[in-house]
Order: structure tokens, then C-alpha cells, then sequence
């Protein structure tokens, strides 16, 4: 039997039904089950398809959410390719570093932990950008501490601590050619979609202040307005954003072979390699190898000379195709 849990929004929080169910009983009692079934997905590949099935969940109960406070006025007058969809990773693809990081020094900056602390989340990201593997101590020690953090906090609170801190400091550190492939996806009538590890309240912010259609992001277990401390399923990240995109698509009703997804992670070729087009953005030596060998493309935004080759990717001139034939349709009708 499913779990309703909530998550918090602009609009206040919102139920989202979970497949599995509570996090302490019947989740722990399924991976148990599953731990002494020598044919079933190992405890790490269930918790990642936990974590996707609820970030589909819940991004789409954001995006329920944002439509019915904005209402039918700000609805764009653009042509919608409806199978057709971009997915973006964030940290180093669409935000310069890690928004975990960012977030966390406008935590610092409010007192909510000290700088030591933030010290210790930043050399961990060098240690990553630097290997392009991460540490499961660092991954395990830093979801202690962050869901230690927001155990018993007001899940509005978070929510409006991310709008605070997005314009103070995320603002500044998009990728403008990132953005602008966002963009021609949305100029072709396509959704444009943010998957990330980070908070989905932080994440949902990002996007909503791109002008993008929603974000896949961690969802942290909340109830009665507080977080329990508790994760459902894991950290979104490697298979876990792969289980997200696919549930997604399947909600939406997209052909994942006209979609595209970017990032700049070898971490997140599970991802990639679910649509028809994958672009690696400001790729690490490891993706960049794979992109190589596959004939994905490439974009590398972090020097002028190579900020400049900004093109429209393949998938995405074909969904622009689709999006003119659309609208030809939409013309015809009226």
C-alpha cells in the first residue's frame, strides 16, 4: 500500500503518493526482502528508483502548484511540442559550481550553521571536481548533516530561504549558453526540465526563475509542515535521475528518443543515455571520453573562445521542426 507524504511549494505543501511505502517500515521491510533475493535489484538500485518515482511526484505537484497561483495568465502563447522535452543537469551545467554550495554559504551568512561547516561542504566539491568521483564516506557524512539540518524545520521556511538565496547569489552564476539552449528549447513549444541532487525547493526555485517548466530534485519526507529528517529513497543522482527522467516521461507522455538531456558529469550517463540526443556541457575528462566514443555532442562554456560555438543541438533542431509543424496545424484549425 502507498504513502502520502507532502512537500513543500510556493503555495504551501502538497501531497504526493509515494509507491512504496512509509520510509521506516515498509521500504526498510521490501529492501530487506529483496537483500536475500539473489534475482531481485540490489538495496541501491531500489533506492534509486524510489527517489525517481518521487521526484517525478513531486515535480509535477510543483508544477500543478505554480499553474494554479499564476492561473491562465501567464500561460505562453507558444505552439507545444508535446513528446518533446530537454532535461538539464544543474551544478556545472546550468549553475557555475556546486548549488548545494551556494546555498549553503547564504545559510552560513544567516547563521543557520557555522563557516567551518560550510568549509567542510566546499573542499568536499573540490575533492570531487578534482577526482570526477565521488567519495561514498563524503556522499554519506554530508546527507547526515544536511538532513540532520532540516529535521523538524518548517518546509515553508526552506522554500523561502531559496528564493532569498537564489537572488542574492545563483542568480550570478548561470551559464549564459546553458540558459540559452533552455531557451531554444522553449521557443520550439518543448518542457524544459532541471535534474539535480539538490533539494527539489531549491531546485523548483531555480527553474522557476529561468522561466523553465519544473525541476526533478531530492525529496525529503516531510509531515504536519516539518521535515522528518528522512529521505524518500535516496540522493537523486546517477540511476536515481535516469528512474526520474523515465517516470517523468512516462507521466507526460514524451518520446524519450526526441528528447535531450545535458550535463557535464560522467556520473549522469545513465541519464544521458535515456534520449535520443545527449550533449555533454563543460564535461569532466571522463564524460568527455564517453561523448567521444558515442558522438555526443559537445559545448564547453567556461572560456570565451568556447562559450562561442554555441549550436542548436540535433534533437533540438528536430523538435523545433515539430514545433513549426504545430503550430502550421494549430493555423489550419483556426
Amino acid at each position: 500500500m502507498g504513502k502520502t507524504g507532502f512537500i513543500a511549494g510556493r503555495f504551501g505543501e502538497l501531497p504526493v503518493r509515494w509507491n512504496l511505502g512509509p520510509l521506516g517500515q515498509g521500504l526498510s521491510e521490501q529492501l530487506a526482502r529483496i537483500s536475500r533475493s539473489p534475482f531481485g535489484p540490489s538495496e541501491e538500485e531500489v533506492r534509486a528508483n524510489v527517489a525517481g518515482e518521487a521526484s517525478a511526484d513531486a515535480a509535477l505537484a510543483l508544477q500543478d502548484a505554480e499553474r494554479a497561483g499564476a492561473g491562465d495568465t501567464d500561460i505562453p502563447e507558444v505552439p507545444r511540442d508535446l513528446t518533446a522535452a530537454a532535461f538539464f543537469d544543474v551544478d556545472n551545467t546550468m549553475v557555475q559550481g556546486a548549488s548545494i554550495v551556494h546555498f549553503a554559504r547564504g545559510l552560513a551568512a544567516r547563521k543557520y550553521f557555522r563557516s567551518a561547516d560550510l568549509a567542510d561542504i566546499a573542499w568536499k566539491q573540490v575533492k570531487f571536481r578534482i577526482t570526477g568521483k565521488e567519495n561514498s564516506t563524503d556522499m554519506a557524512t554530508g546527507k547526515e548533516k544536511a538532513l540532520e539540518f532540516i529535521a523538524g524545520r518548517s518546509t515553508a521556511e526552506l522554500a523561502a530561504l531559496g528564493e532569498e538565496i537564489y537572488d542574492e547569489i545563483i542568480a550570478d552564476k548561470i551559464w549564459p549558453g546553458t540558459r540559452a539552449l533552455a531557451q531554444m528549447h522553449l521557443d520550439a513549444g518543448q518542457q524544459v526540465w532541471l535534474v539535480t541532487a539538490t533539494p527539489v525547493e531549491l531546485a523548483q526555485v531555480i527553474a522557476k526563475r529561468l522561466g523553465l517548466t519544473g525541476a526533478l530534485g531530492t525529496v525529503a519526507e516531510s509531515v504536519d509542515g516539518k521535515f522528518t529528517g528522512r529521505l524518500v529513497g535516496d540522493i537523486l543522482h546517477g540511476l536515481g535521475k535516469a528512474h526520474a527522467v523515465r517516470a517523468l516521461a512516462i507521466r507526460e507522455g514524451l518520446n524519450l528518443k526526441r528528447c535531450t538531456a545535458y550535463s557535464d558529469s560522467h556520473n549522469d550517463v545513465p541519464m544521458l543515455s535515456l534520449t535520443g540526443t545527449a550533449v555533454a556541457i563543460n564535461p569532466d575528462s571522463d564524460l568527455r571520453e564517453v561523448a567521444k566514443a558515442r558522438g555526443w555532442e559537445i559545448r564547453d562554456f567556461r572560456t570565451g573562445r568556447k562559450a562561442a560555438k554555441i549550436g542548436v543541438p540535433t534533437a533540438l533542431a528536430l523538435g523545433a521542426a515539430g514545433g513549426a509543424v504545430a503550430a502550421a496545424v494549430t493555423r489550419r484549425r483556426r
